[in-house]
């Protein structure tokens, strides 16, 4: 059991640990490449709704088929998916509106250095609130059953890279300081493994397939949430469009290339 739990943090880690990795590009980033930008930030929403639909929220709906009857798994797929929804745009409402980068704002608004630090900041933070549940469902899983878990953990490391350019590169473009860029992301990142280790300390005594199974339902939510009220128009403000669709299509051509793969 030891090291079975051991194996589950470590791998938890190293899918944290990935977001640095995509944090480094501030470190290669034009100050002025918005086009970059606008493409990076798709890229990180196909990810995550490509990971959501195509592999966590299956995989929670087959957990469950193994415990309840008939339709009652995909209706608890569901309540978990739109609780983790739900739960994210309670946190996005309680952000004053002055400061909260999914409100509509005008393109000079936009174009302000102090803006973009705050979207940069609130991106981490968000990122780091929905890594923390998806660090407990990396452990859950890994913890389970480590076929099982693989190919989520991969799939959370690949995601987790654009996750760190979509927080570090505003963050370098309103500071010009590519170390604050590289930590905000990095740190973000680390949520996952607090995540991991809380449901090792605290979760572990009462985890349940059950509990396991709606937990990746619930972090879908809150990825997809993210992707369609952050990330996606995200590629829009910085004006290119097609470069943002571009993005995403890569995106999901990345996760679905990757769990062909395993």
């Amino acid at each position: 059991m030891n090291d079975n739990v051991a194996l589950a943090l470590g791998m938890t880690l190293i899918a944290g640990l990935s977001t640095g990795i995509g944090s480094l590009i501030a470190f290669f980033a034009k100050r002025t490449n918005t086009r970059f930008l606008s493409a990076a930030l798709g890229l990180s929403a196909g990810v995550m709704i490509y990971v959501s639909f195509m592999e966590l929220m299956p995989q929670s709906v087959l957990a469950l088929s193994g415990i309840y009857p008939g339709k009652l798994p995909q209706v608890y797929m569901l309540l978990a998916f739109f609780a983790g929804i739900g739960l994210i745009a309670l946190i996005d409402r309680l952000v004053p509106a002055d400061e909260n980068p999914h409100e509509i704002h005008t393109d000079s608004d936009y174009g302000q250095t102090r803006r973009l630090k705050r979207t940069g900041i609130l991106m981490a933070l968000a990122i780091g609130i929905h890594n923390f549940p998806e660090g407990l469902a990396t452990f859950a899983s890994a913890l389970t059953n480590i076929d099982i878990a693989l190919p989520i953990v991969f799939a959370i490391a690949i995601h987790n890279i654009p996750e760190g350019i979509a927080v570090s590169v505003p963050i370098f473009h309103s500071t010009g300081s590519r170390k604050k860029a590289f930590w905000y992301s990095f740190l973000s990142g680390m949520a996952e493994p607090i995540g991991a280790l809380v449901g090792f300390l605290f979760l572990q005594p009462f985890w349940t397939p059950t509990l396991n199974a709606l937990l990746l339902s619930f972090v879908s939510g809150i990825m997809v949430y993210i992707s369609f009220d952050e990330l996606l128009p995200g590629t829009e403000k910085y004006g290119h469009h097609h470069l943002g669709v571009g993005g995403i299509v890569a995106g999901m051509a990345i996760m679905a290339m990757s769990l062909l793969l395993l």
